[in-house]
């Protein structure tokens, strides 16, 4: 058993020595944590970092989420509808195989072994979709 002082631990909480008893596995823990503590000052220190965007207030969060204007909520809308549209008037396979690439995120090789046919296939869908894709939102907009 190692004996700490409170104080030590929590200045602002114990006016006065507070010593007990702790088993020797939460003294080096405590210890450690002071030690990381005053490594982080140190570095703060020495790098200069006084100022953080984690504070909190959220400001980090404004930067990284720029909220969109309704137009542009509107126009997104009609772009997805659009896109929709246009991935629907595709043939079957082509719909599919785009649908699936772009949209749940599986490979080429993953569609072609879903399927039992060749990755070339796959390929050569998915670029001739693309192509009438291009076609269809030019004769729409």
């Amino acid at each position: 058993m190692a004996k700490i002082d409170l104080r030590k631990y929590y200045p602002d909480f114990y006016t006065n020595n507070c010593i007990i008893e702790v088993p020797d596995e939460v003294a080096a823990l405590m210890d450690s944590y002071e030690h990381a503590e005053a490594a982080y000052y140190l570095r703060q220190y020495r790098h200069k970092a006084y100022y953080s965007l984690d504070r909190g207030d959220g400001i980090e969060h404004d930067i990284l989420f720029v909220s969109l204007s309704p137009c542009e909520i509107y126009e997104r809308k009609v772009t997805v509808e659009q896109l929709h549209t246009a991935i629907a008037a595709l043939p079957d396979k082509q719909a599919k195989r785009i649908y699936a690439y772009y949209f749940l995120g599986m490979s080429k090789a993953e569609i072609a072994r879903a399927e039992g046919v060749a990755v070339n296939a796959v390929k050569d869908a998915i670029s001739r979709g693309l192509k009438n894709l291009e076609k269809i939102l030019k004769k729409t907009m």
